[in-house]
């Protein structure tokens, strides 16, 4: 076949989940790949090295200010004509030709709108919905995505495939330098990733008053690492001692960052994938996350989950962490054996299977 990727998210400033599957799926896919003929659609142009190089692999550079996927790259589809176009990101083009592959990586969105500004909410819905519908295969990245997809949108399971994403071992560098670097104390519970309403902050620092109120365990720090979300709201965190808030991290530190930690932190709300969870089993840090959404699937019997509503439960799990040495060494035993599990190759050779089809 001729397939047509939208790479268009690969060179973006700051890597995400979303620009980081984009990347790493598209890497894979070239390194596996050895029947189809590619073409990476970009709208800025790539450094050389971004992707490997490959005889089946054709880069086409197409700038474009605005409506970029429904105007220029649909216009592209137009004159090339692919077999197939996969979008690695919701949103396939209003109109283009042939077949269409897109990967869905969760509606968020649906189970707190609250946490998206009402434009940028409804334009998800609407091409989530729409590229759901017109595509003929849709990739999906955890089964709690995939029911979600046929619950709201009415997708048949028929459609869907689920493709894990591969998770990559941070490098964990100097964990002295790098606490240095962000002001961190010897010992910290971590959360990492945007701070909003969504990753349930508010909560996870009631739990860290609620745990350091009755511990023992000295001036243990709770850091928050990330940006700040839509409705980021400084009263989760004002007047609470113990409080790090060091930011958005550099993808080099994150490594060092969860090496050092007692814990990660991850009681999210809702999530299609949490990276941060596998990465952190990777750095041979215990992991307490939410027993709801995606996460049970990735965490497996790897990880303390949680109630993420639950307060009490949260500081539970922390103090588990601090004080239980058994607890700990049984757990991250499990995590290294878990995180294993998820590779960028077996996601791609998921995802060509799923192209074939």
């Amino acid at each position: 076949m001729r397939i047509a990727i939208d790479a268009s998210r690969t060179t973006v400033a700051r890597i995400t989940g979303t620009e980081r599957y984009a990347v790493e799926m598209i890497r894979a896919l070239i390194r596996l790949n050895t029947d189809h003929d590619l073409t990476l659609y970009f709208r800025d142009t790539p450094p050389p090295d971004l992707f490997p190089p490959s005889e089946r692999v054709t880069h086409k550079v197409i700038p474009f200010s605005r409506a970029w996927t429904h105007l220029r790259f649909a216009a592209e589809l137009w004159r090339d004509r692919p077999d197939l176009t996969w979008v690695p990101a919701h949103t396939l083009p209003l109109f283009f030709p042939g077949r269409a592959a897109v990967t869905i990586h969760d509606l968020g969105y649906r189970f707190f709108p609250q946490a998206h500004p009402a434009l940028q909410r409804l334009y998800l819905d609407w091409t989530t919905r729409f590229s759901a519908a017109r595509a003929s295969v849709v990739l999906a990245d955890s089964q709690a995505t995939a029911d979600d997809l046929t619950r709201f949108y009415g997708t048949p399971a028929a459609k869907i495939r689920v493709v894990y994403p591969g998770v990559d071992k941070p490098s964990i560098g100097n964990v002295a330098a790098v606490r240095a670097k962000y002001g961190l104390p010897p010992r910290y519970f971590l959360f990492l990733g945007t701070l909003q309403p969504r990753k349930n902050i508010q909560r996870i620092v009631q739990a860290y008053q609620k745990w350091r109120a009755i511990s023992k365990d000295g001036p243990t720090g709770l850091v928050l690492a990330g940006g700040q979300g839509w409705l980021y709201d400084p009263a989760w965190t004002a007047g609470v001692d113990g409080i790090i808030l060091p930011g958005y991290i550099d993808d080099a530190d994150k490594g060092a960052l969860y090496a050092g930690a007692l814990a990660l932190v991850f009681p999210s709300l809702y999530e299609g994938f949490g990276f941060p969870i596998l990465e952190a089993m990777h750095c041979n840090t215990p992991v307490i996350c939410s027993n709801t959404s995606s996460l049970p699937e990735l965490a497996g019997e790897a990880a303390l989950k949680v109630n993420p509503l639950s307060v009490d439960g949260i500081a539970s799990a922390m103090q588990g962490f601090a004080e239980d040495e058994i607890l700990t060494s049984a757990l991250l035993m499990k995590g290294l054996e878990q995180a294993r599990k998820f590779t960028w190759e077996a996601a791609a050779r998921a995802a060509l299977e799923a192209f074939d089809l």
